[in-house]
């Protein structure tokens, strides 16, 4: 995602919007955009997804594992903000 703001303060609609240009295949955005979509899955939500919930949402096993590849990725993204901030704050005092 082009923008600064963390993926933990992302709305639903900014979970589409990654989806949207994450999974380039029509499947792939329906099926998890409607996931998305009809159970609110924020940025916070979409960060402890795991294999389990992909399941219960209908997610076919072979994207799943995509899903969770690129959500560990965002995770590492928003841990590496983390101590970029407590970084910083340790430092500005």
């Amino acid at each position: 995602m082009g923008s600064s703001k963390r993926v933990s303060k992302w709305t639903v609609d900014e979970v589409c919007d990654w989806v949207r240009k994450q999974y380039l295949c029509d499947y792939e955005q329906t099926a998890l955009q409607q996931a998305v979509l009809t159970h609110a899955i924020s940025g916070r939500a979409l960060l402890r997804m795991s294999e389990h919930q992909l399941d219960r949402l209908g997610i076919e096993p072979e994207l799943q594992q995509e899903i969770l590849q690129d959500v560990l990725l965002l995770r590492v993204q928003e841990e590496l903000e983390n101590l970029n901030d407590i970084f910083t704050e340790c430092f500005a005092s």
